[in-house]
């Protein structure tokens, strides 16, 4: 399925419950008869893997590391999963607090599993999602996002970071910064996932640091 121009999402069936993992945790992942394999991000919630189904988010070419291997070649076959894999998530102390979600390009995919988890929750605390892409077309999950946005489920803030501003793309334009961070900050006992490249993780964090959010409410992936 088509997620941006240059990314794909891929919808796996596995047995019902059988796959159990942390949102924000990676798989490795190839076709059953290659031993290459990939690490990819689980863009999907551990309620839904539940049900017999995992999504991965993956590049339009190159595929589980097989250069111009397209992923709609591999609809119908079987592949091998490995993990879970990381230690990225909510940690045990943030529960119950209001979380920050940055993430940077391809990085919106282990967010999305970890937003989708907590929003499972009819207690759910507030979640913010600050996402960053380079232009309007490639935000991946962009309808699912502003749907719970206008439900008031999740606040969103978007920021393209190679548009200007246009009639196309009204939203804000320019990298994420202090004052953008500070905005979509949801509190003073708020914690801080970051994801995405290994740039832009580095200077959010640092960032979110200046801002006075302990480096122990930080959470980053890259």
């Amino acid at each position: 399925m088509r997620a941006t121009p240059r990314t794909r999402l891929l919808r796996l069936t596995l047995p019902e419950g059988t796959f159990v993992f942390r949102a924000g945790q990676a798989v490795m992942a190839g076709l059953a008869e290659s031993a290459t394999r990939a690490a990819y991000s689980i863009a999907s919630p551990p309620s839904l893997a539940a049900r017999g189904t995992l999504e991965l988010l993956v590049p339009a070419d190159g595929a589980f590391g097989e250069a111009g291997l397209d992923p709609a070649s591999v609809v119908g076959r079987a592949l091998t999963i490995d993990g879970p894999l990381g230690n990225f998530g909510v940690p045990a102390a943030a529960e119950s607090a209001p979380l920050l979600l940055v993430g940077g390009g391809t990085g919106i995919a282990p967010l999305r599993a970890v937003a989708l988890e907590r929003l499972d929750r009819a207690d759910a605390p507030q979640v913010v999602l600050l996402y960053s892409a380079r232009t309007a077309e490639e935000f991946a999950f962009d309808e699912e996002f502003a749907a719970l946005d206008r439900q008031g489920r999740l606040r969103v803030h978007l920021t393209v970071t190679r548009d200007e501003r246009t009639a196309e793309w009204p939203g804000r334009s320019g990298r994420v910064d202090d004052a953008l961070l500070a905005a979509a900050l949801p509190g003073r006992d708020a914690w801080c996932l970051v994801c995405g490249p290994a740039g832009f993780v580095g200077t959010v964090t640092a960032t979110l640091e200046g801002l006075g959010v302990p480096a122990e409410r930080i959470v980053v992936e890259r």
